[in-house]
């Protein structure tokens, strides 16, 4: 019977316990703006702005080609002392950004939305195909993008790298140990 190290054994539950701990984030989100489409209308939420003289602020709509925020669409905040909004309707197309200003002046965050396009309907309707239960997929399975979007910073690379370096210098040192038992 073979009795492991209590240093091994910690440092295994360190190694398991260190990727869930990098992937929590932090324990409350900073207020800022959510910002949302549907269709050609655009809306943005907030809970970061205090009324001042009855007024929350203005959110502006920028297009790509304007700059501050005096040039977009502005349109007065609505809401709550818990939730504050504003929308833009008949919104073409585009990249805009949102830019909402509470009425003490301070900025409660900048979001880049993008419209797309709203899909035409034909006049005459045509049937769905049917899907049988077992059809199988002509192109195969369609994975997403994944994790593949969000840049992840310098740090958690580097902590991901060590953690797979670790764990193949621990693979190699036990192989070479449990092939030659004299070894340390």
């Amino acid at each position: 019977m073979r009795n492991s190290s209590p240093l091994l054994r910690n440092g295994l539950a360190v190694a398991a316990a260190l990727p869930i701990a990098l992937a929590a984030g932090p324990a409350a989100a900073a207020p800022g703006i959510s910002v949302s489409t549907t269709g050609s209308t655009v809306s943005v939420t907030t809970s970061a702005c205090t009324q001042i003289n009855g007024s929350w602020g203005n959110a502006s709509l920028l297009t790509s080609s304007q700059s501050n925020f005096s040039q977009g669409r502005q349109v007065a905040l609505t809401g709550t002392s818990v939730s504050q909004s504003a929308a833009w309707s008949n919104v073409s197309p585009g990249t805009y950004t949102v830019i909402v200003i509470c009425s003490n002046g301070s900025t409660a965050g900048t979001q880049t939305v993008i419209v797309s396009p709203t899909p035409t309907r034909s006049p005459t309707a045509t049937p769905r195909p049917t899907v049988s239960p077992t059809a199988s997929p002509t192109r195969g399975v369609m994975g997403g993008a994944g994790g593949g979007i969000k840049d992840y910073g310098t740090v958690t690379l580097v902590a991901g790298g060590a953690l797979v370096g670790s764990g193949v210098i621990a693979g190699v040192w036990y192989l070479r140990r449990r092939s030659k038992p004299y070894r340390f």
